[in-house]
């Protein structure tokens, strides 16, 4: 996977600034994508192109245990995360949304917003074309890479015949 990087290197990051409380009552990714990180970027809708990458610090989705943190970022074009650190049941909500979450330590530091990032998740390689880097990061488990690949736990369960 390739696209452009967000970077929102702060820690900590919580659900709610990721999509706010008050968008609760939506369901449609599409809807929940208009409001996506808005309290933190309000131009983050109008910048984010379809295949894009967040980069983030320490912690993030940390705070409630709501998927639509994950089906707002999803919805607004965003194709993964790759942070520091996740919040454990916000992390276990991308894999199970077949959403990839990349944990890298150190990543908020080196690149930059607008950094075009090539993401190899068998390799556990992150190429940052723009300054000609690479980074390593302990690859997905291949059951975890199985529910993403399927694009999501129940679609996973589905193909294996036991649903």
């Amino acid at each position: 996977m390739n696209g452009s990087a967000h970077v929102y290197a702060r820690a900590h990051i919580n659900t709610d600034e990721i999509i706010p409380a008050r968008y609760l009552n939506m369901d449609q990714e599409k809807d929940l994508a208009c409001h996506a990180m808005e309290d933190i970027d309000t131009d983050f809708i109008k910048k984010v192109q379809k295949g894009d990458v967040i980069v983030a610090g320490e912690d993030f989705g940390c705070g409630s245990s709501r998927e639509h943190a994950v089906w707002a970022l999803r919805g607004s074009g965003i194709q993964a995360i790759i942070a520091e650190s996740f919040a454990r049941i916000f992390y276990r909500n991308c894999i199970n949304n077949g959403f990839p979450a990349i944990e890298c330590p150190g990543i908020g530091k080196k690149i930059n917003t607008g950094d075009r990032l090539t993401v190899d998740l068998s390799k556990g390689k992150i190429y940052n074309e723009t300054q000609n880097t690479e980074y390593n990061f302990l690859p997905i488990p291949d059951f975890a890479r199985e529910i993403i690949d399927a694009g999501g736990l129940l679609k996973a369960i589905a193909k294996k015949g036991k649903l």
